[in-house]
Parts: structure tokens; sequence; C-alpha cells
């Protein structure tokens, strides 16, 4: 592995659930576009697509773009207002430009964003598979968004569906009611909307969107209470998860996808899933049938690091043969 920034291996549907994102390699003499501006120098490698790649919802998402440049842009609802942020790996440092009121709120947590309080040390691979994913992959940090609702809501737009579903009903509501993101990438890029604007949605557009009265009603309730879920991003993940699950329709599935994100948490495995018990348990012990109870035997070796072991697994690639078909997709919005 040469340098600190490095190039990858094509990215694959099942490396990208592994939360990869192809990102061009930076260009010298990038021009800057006249936003509040910070250099930060990670405590060692670091993979701007690797961490930032969960936060991307679907190669559509009106809220996270990357450019030929080498920079991924990211436009988020802050606690100070709308924020565009714009990451270019420049030698060992990054730089960040941001822009609109939440500028200042994103270029503040910007380290944590990009890995600074995740301990990748403390991780140790006990599998051969894992430890080549893990060796290939130095630059994997856990990213700490801060932000709970705008990772929470498109978690529960995935809840029993596609990806690509999900993906396309978060594009389609961001795209409707979202706002365009300050700065320079304002016709290309989308604000989530904030919580009275999801509370405001009329049924009938949630239909268009695909997304069924069980999912959209859980999202209501979940905005309602925007204020004490914001809160749980600087709790413990246990505590985050467990004040999630206080809204009706949220579970350990859901709640889990969410802290990883907003929280950092590298223990916070994905529980209830279709797929990755069965990918866990093919990769490491050829078992294609493996449920949660397997799952969670085969990652006991990585107790308090089950989250980051499991990204290590899908990343590294290797899936169990597919029998049967994929599951159906239902367009509710054509009934």
């Amino acid at each position: 592995m040469a340098g600190r920034f490095t190039t990858r291996p094509a990215v694959t549907r099942t490396t990208v659930r592994g939360g990869e994102t192809a990102v061009p390699a930076p260009r010298a003499g990038a021009a800057t576009a006249g936003g509040r501006e910070r250099t930060y120098v990670p405590p060692g490698p670091l993979d701007l697509g690797l961490v930032l790649g969960p936060l991307r919802r679907g190669p559509g998402d009106p809220t996270f773009r990357t450019t030929p440049d080498g920079s991924v842009w990211r436009a988020a609802r802050t606690p100070a207002g709308p924020g565009t942020l714009r990451v270019t790996a420049q030698g060992t440092a990054v730089h960040a430009e941001a822009w609109g009121p939440g500028a200042e709120w994103l270029l503040d947590r910007l380290p944590a964003m990009l890995g600074d309080l995740d301990d990748p040390d403390a991780f140790e691979p006990r599998h051969r598979l894992v430890a080549a994913s893990h060796r290939r992959r130095r630059g994997l940090r856990l990213t700490r968004t801060g932000l709970v609702l705008e990772n929470l809501i498109p978690s529960i737009l995935e809840q029993k569906v596609t990806t690509d579903e999900a993906y396309r009903a978060w594009r389609l509501l961001v795209r409707r009611y979202g706002e365009p993101a300050p700065g320079p990438c304002s016709d290309r890029m989308r604000v989530m909307p904030d919580a009275r604007t999801w509370a405001t949605i009329p049924s009938w557009e949630w239909h268009r969107a695909g997304v069924d009265d069980k999912r959209a009603s859980t999202i209501l309730r979940a905005v309602r209470a925007a204020r004490r879920m914001e809160e749980a991003a600087a709790m413990e993940p246990e505590a985050a998860m467990a004040r999630l699950e206080l809204i009706p329709g949220i579970g350990p599935w859901t709640s889990a996808e969410t802290v990883q994100r907003s929280n950092g948490a590298p223990d916070a495995i994905t529980l209830g899933d279709l797929h990755l018990p069965r990918i866990v348990g093919y990769a490491l012990a050829g078992d294609r049938d493996a449920d949660d109870a397997v799952m969670l035997e085969l990652l006991a070796p990585y107790a308090g690091q089950r989250h980051r072991a499991a990204r290590f697994v899908l990343l590294g690639g290797r899936t169990p043969p597919r029998r049967t078909p994929k599951m159906p997709r239902w367009d509710i919005g054509g009934l």
C-alpha cells in the first residue's frame, strides 16, 4: 500500500453494502469556491470512500456526490441550519470547505466525521478473509456525524424492501421536499427536509414514492420527537439505540443502522437483516443458511468490534451463490 490515500479495486454491490464508495483520485490544485475552509491531518491512513461511503444512499442520493477532482460533497441539515461540505484528500491531509448556516458546525465536527474518535487499532482480525480485507483497507475508520434524523429516516425507508426501492423513495422525497444545498453545487444537491416538512408530506406523496403506510407512520412518529431523537447522538451507542427504539416501528435493525453512522458505534451489529447473517456465515464458516444466532457466534471473537468486523466481511466480497429469485419489487405508487 503506497501512500496515505490509495486506490482500491473495483467496487461491487456487496462492497457497496460494506460502505465502499468509489472516489476519483484527487487532482492537484482543485479550485476553491469561496467557502469557509479547514485543513485536517488524520492520525493515520484515511480512505474517504470507505469512511464517508456509508452516508451515501444510492448512486442518485441528492445529499451526497463525488466529483472527478477527487472531492466528496455532502449536504446536511445541522442544528445551525443547512450546510454543504466538500472534502478533498491533499497529500497526507484533508482539505474541507463548507457553505451555508451550518458551515461552521460541519467544519467543527470534521475530525469526528472522518473517524478521529474511532480507534481502528482496537480491531484484531481472527479469520483469514477478515485479515485480508483489513490489510487491503487500512484507511477504514468509522464516521460519526452527530446527526440522527438524517441517518434514521433513510434507514426506516430501507425496512423490508429492496435497497433500490428505498433509494428511490429517499431520492424522490428529498428532491421534492428538501431545499437547495448552499454553495456552488445547489443545482445538483439538496438538503434533507426539516422535521416540520417531513411531518406535512401528504399521504399520497408517500404513496407515489413507494412508501407504505407503516414506514411513513414510523417516520412521522420519529420527526415529532426530533429533538429527543437528536439527543441520542451524544449518548453511548447502547443507550442511543434504546432511545430510538422507544418509537413504535423502530427496532434493533433500524437503530443499529442509525447509530453506526450517527455515533460511530463499532459494536452495533445489524440484527434482523435478510442477507447479512448468510453473508457472514458463508464467508467465515461456509454456512449459507446462517441466521442471527450463528452470525453472533461467529462474530463473538470480535466483541466490541462486531460492526467493524461485519464491514470487513462485506468488503471481502465473498457471498453465497444465489439459488432463489431476487426479492420482488412492489411499486405501490402504481396501484
